[in-house]
């Protein structure tokens, strides 16, 4: 495979330094990527750098995942108009050992090949580094007049920034050029990759080698991610999307990407699946074909899925989204945990009614009129049982003279109501 001729179909290629190409031709080479160890999980905003680790592997090369316990102590002035906060070694080791679990799903650590991944933590080689050390090895062969050149400084300088540029992030792009350094030094490491944004810190690592080393390094960004309507990727009403299942359930993760537009669906299974451009070709045909099938959409949703939380939680997380759509069943439900069953009803009316009293035995009249208010009165209630409008838990309630005990709870605490097809309400036992 011809990682850059791969990267490029994919639109995966921003900017690439001139050569790059052909050091990948001439021999097995290692690059690098940047991972921000400030949670103890990646979130989906971080898969394109992984994925971009992963062609890399495939394609015979070695891939450096580098976890950057010390740059992320300071903050990179990227696009950002604020700095970190520390965090002690305890938390940065726990967060380290938690990323390269989800990133053994994505890379090869663990074989005998020459080109197997490593990760790497910037803070083991740069915490026993001394300020007049740093100013001495380093800082002495980049000038400041190449520092202000960078964009990242210049957009925190000009006129538009109202934070300003403290001394330690200006510095960022010496540390990450370090890095660079250490990595060519230490495993021959002669290729850094990341976003856009992260060209002017790539190209100082580049430059840094040149000077310090007289070697010959590289440098490949990929565009940043966008959505058509200019929203930003991986964001949504509660935040970033993680890959974390505690922090994003597996149904909350398949939605994601069941719910990109059909131009964000294109874009985004050339980037986060491995499809071939011939399958990929043929998805789009068939999509354009039936946009209203979301083919597109739900072939993306189940691939990444897959990926990051394996076959079942996939399974589960497809049965969980026909259960709104009518099409699941009262077994559906019941296996579905607490996490996945509020992640379907989020937002739907909820009511409170007391366990105890639940366990003698409420009717389904006094249930759904007088202990909560799913309907308006007992009147409506007769009628919406007569008429087969009535469910609970899934299924429907034939006989107004039923029962309701907490043999009936979900998760030893819910009970879903659902009038007509559509309205749904939820009644918590407590």
């Amino acid at each position: 495979m011809n990682f850059v001729e791969e990267l490029k179909w994919r639109g995966m290629i921003h900017d690439i330094m001139p050569g790059t190409e052909e050091q990948l031709e001439k021999e097995m080479t290692a690059a690098y990527v940047g991972i921000d160890p400030t949670a103890d999980s990646l979130h989906i905003g971080h898969l394109v750098g992984v994925m971009m680790l992963r062609h890399f592997q495939m394609g015979g090369h070695k891939p450096i995942a580098l976890v950057g316990g010390a740059t992320g102590m300071i903050g990179d002035p990227s696009g950002k108009s604020q700095e970190r906060n520390l965090l002690d070694e305890k938390t940065l080791r726990h967060n380290e050992n938690s990323l390269k679990k989800q990133l053994a799903k994505f890379l090869d650590f663990y074989s005998d090949k020459p080109n197997a991944a490593e990760l790497v933590n910037n803070y083991d080689w740069m915490k026993e580094f001394s300020f007049l050390e740093f100013i001495r090895d380093v800082g002495k062969h980049i000038t400041v007049n190449y520092m202000m050149s960078k964009d990242s400084v210049k957009k925190r300088l000009g006129s538009e920034s109202r934070e300003g540029l403290s001394f330690t992030e200006f510095t960022y792009q010496l540390v990450q050029g370090y890095d660079f350094l250490h990595l060519f030094n230490q495993k021959g490491c002669k290729l850094q990759m990341g976003g856009s944004d992260q060209w002017g810190n790539i190209t100082t690592g580049t430059e840094l080698i040149r000077r310090k080393t007289g070697g010959e390094a590289f440098a490949l960004t990929c565009p940043l991610i966008t959505k058509a309507d200019g929203g930003k990727f991986g964001k949504t009403e509660s935040g970033n999307v993680w890959l974390d299942p505690e922090r994003t359930s597996p149904y909350a993760f398949y939605q994601f990407w069941l719910n990109t537009s059909d131009s964000d669906a294109e874009k985004y299974i050339k980037i986060f699946t491995l499809l071939s451009k011939k399958e990929v070709e043929a998805l789009v045909a068939e999509h354009q074909e039936a946009p209203h099938m979301r083919k597109l959409q739900k072939r993306l949703a189940e691939i990444v899925t897959e990926l990051v939380h394996g076959k079942e939680a996939l399974e589960t997380a497809i049965e969980a989204s026909q259960i709104l759509f009518g099409k699941g069943v009262t077994n559906t439900l019941r296996k579905l945990d607490e996490k996945t069953l509020l992640a379907v009803f989020d937002g739907v009316p909820t009511f409170n009614i007391s366990k105890e009293e639940l366990a003698s035995g409420i009717g389904i009249m006094d249930l759904v009129a007088e202990k909560t208010e799913a309907l308006p009165s007992k009147g409506e209630a007769r009628r919406t049982i007569k008429g087969g409008g009535l469910g609970l838990n899934k299924e429907k309630v034939t006989s107004d003279d039923l029962i309701v005990t907490t043999n009936d709870l979900l998760n030893d605490k819910y009970l879903l109501i659902q009038k007509g097809k559509k309205n749904y309400f939820l009644i918590i036992a407590e």
